[in-house]
């Protein structure tokens, strides 16, 4: 014999409910109380316009949802889930921007045949490209707040009279200061504007040293705001439903993304310090060179595209071909005679022709550095000291999230079955302490295991009880409908009876093969058991 409980998931009447023939007797009444309240809330629909279900019998009783709400319904929570599935690519255009912009620091490079600065244009090109078609997402995400607060302020005069109506969703939007002006912030054309203007005129007055400050101070005045907004979106979507992606896996990943986002920025920060370093040591080689003077460290054209048709003057073949070995020597050829200090590595990058060489290896410096700490070697500059400090506090903090996110995100998905192991591992010791027979030790075996594959661990009775009274119900008559109507007594039935049948119906599960009862009374046999275990 087996007694119900709450958290079964078969649908039984309960003992103190009305007999079926009461049931049947009244639906003629309960009929003309719901057609008469669905009338109503019909004529009501466009006033309830917030309300997803709208029942019937005065908004508490058993019935079917109007035609107009329902439609309303399934329109809002199909807009509702495309709006949620743009959120989640809108993160990932925010993750990509952020990942681009560090890009903007490799064009800068040191030519290995004269000895100078200069704009790769081509990869220039290419990542104003990828930057451009970014600020697209972003414009378009903007267009799209503006077409939403408008759609708000609409539907919200609607239901509200004309002395009280909010101002039109535009103005709305534009009065929330801080989230328009970020939004705004993030898309203004700052490195681009840097790399293809202010950086050829720098480079054309000759002060080499100077461009690295410029952009660096320019690329942290827009990417710190931009790291905000990031993570004001991320916390806006957590807010509104509470997860992102839904599964753990996207979580892990998220992190990871995080991880490598900030590794890839700190890796195009220590590469352009490096080039800083090393074009400030042509810099000390020209000073104790005769006849060179500062314009002579940036090329003739400040952004190459692989060829020119320019000539070249004589002082930049003196500084090119005559001190050609003892410059080299010094600055590009090998760390070890300049103070390179935690640039050394950038010897090998500054005038290198690869361009992936060029962006791989500062992530992996960044992931190096973020990850093991200590392994770092300064000199005295402060710039230096300062962004090794920046490096390893950094790293000690995203480290930490890091595996702390993970760590909770594969609690998450074990816990269940580390409880299920718990149980089952007491259960044993019961059974054996209690000296039970065989049989029964497998019987409580079978039914832990089909109770564990149908929900895996999941209190289905708990998550649906928290849930509002409209949404239990229709769940519940969702779940509980067909099960019923292979009843042969309930198969002909009106739906209304139906429903106020499964109104008093709660969920249970057994075993395949045992008998069912309940109050010592049969209740189903085998192949009626075998039948209402298929949901």
């Amino acid at each position: 014999m087996a007694a119900p409980s709450d958290d079964d998931h078969r649908y039984e009447t309960s003992d103190d409910d009305d007999d079926t023939e009461d049931e049947t007797s009244s639906s003629d009444e309960l009929g003309r109380h719901a057609s008469a309240a669905a009338e109503e809330d019909a004529a009501l629909g466009s006033r309830r316009s917030g309300s997803l279900f709208m029942a019937c019998c005065g908004g508490g009783g058993v019935g079917w949802p109007a035609r107009s709400t329902a439609t309303t319904s399934s329109t809002k929570l199909r807009r509702r889930r495309v709006a949620g599935e743009w959120n989640r690519i809108y993160l990932l255009a925010c993750a990509m921007g952020l990942f681009v912009d560090p890009l903007f620091f490799y064009a800068l490079s040191v030519s290995d045949a004269y000895m100078c600065l200069f704009v790769d244009g081509w990869f220039a090109l290419t990542v104003t490209a990828l930057r451009c078609m970014n600020d697209l997402l972003h414009l378009f995400n903007l267009f799209l707040r503006f077409t939403a607060a408008n759609h708000r302020w609409r539907t919200t005069t609607t239901t509200t009279a004309p002395a009280a109506a909010p101002t039109p969703g535009r103005r709305y939007y534009l009065k929330d200061k801080k989230g328009f002006f970020l939004d705004l912030f993030v898309i203004l054309p700052i490195p681009q504007i840097v790399l293809w203007v202010a950086i050829p005129s720098v480079l054309k007055a000759g002060s080499v040293t100077a461009i690295m400050t410029l952009f660096l101070v320019t690329f942290l005045v827009q990417y710190l705001p931009k790291i905000y907004h990031s993570v004001r979106v991320l916390r806006r979507m957590q807010d509104h439903s509470g997860y992102i992606f839904g599964t753990v896996w996207w979580g892990i990943f998220l992190n990871l993304i995080a991880y490598f986002v900030a590794s890839h920025a700190a890796g195009g920060c220590w590469y352009l310090l490096g080039i800083q370093r090393a074009a400030k040591c042509l810099e000390d080689q020209c000073k104790s060179t005769t006849h060179c003077i500062p314009q002579i460290l940036s090329c003739r054209q400040p952004i190459y595209y692989g060829s020119t048709t320019r000539p070249i003057a004589s002082p930049r073949v003196i500084w090119a071909h005559n001190n050609h070995t003892s410059n080299r020597y010094t600055c590009l050829s090998s760390p070890d005679h300049y103070s390179y200090g935690a640039y050394k590595w950038t010897v090998q990058l500054v005038a290198n022709e690869n361009r992936l060489e060029k962006v791989l290896l500062p992530i992996f410096w960044g992931l190096m550095t973020l990850s093991t700490f200590g392994n770092l070697e300064s000199t005295t500059e402060w710039v230096e000291v300062v962004f090794n400090i920046i490096s390893l506090t950094g790293g000690v903090l995203l480290v930490t999230m890091l595996i702390g996110n993970i760590k909770v995100f594969l609690n998450a998905t074990t816990s269940k079955k580390q409880a299920m192991q718990l149980r089952m591992r007491n259960l044993e010791w019961w059974m054996r302490r209690r000296q039970l027979p065989v049989g029964f030790r497998q019987r409580v075996r079978n039914y832990e295991r089909q109770k564990w594959a149908a929900m895996r661990g999941v209190d289905e009775y708990d998550m649906i009880r928290n849930l509002p009274e409209g949404i239990r119900r229709d769940i519940k008559y969702h779940l509980c409908l067909d099960l019923v109507r292979q009843v042969p007594l309930f198969q002909h039935m009106d739906d209304l009876v139906l429903e106020n049948i499964c109104d008093r119906v709660k969920s249970l599960i057994f075993t395949r093969g045992e008998m069912v009862s309940l109050s010592f009374l049969p209740l189903l046999w085998k192949d009626k058991i075998q039948k209402f275990s298929q949901y």
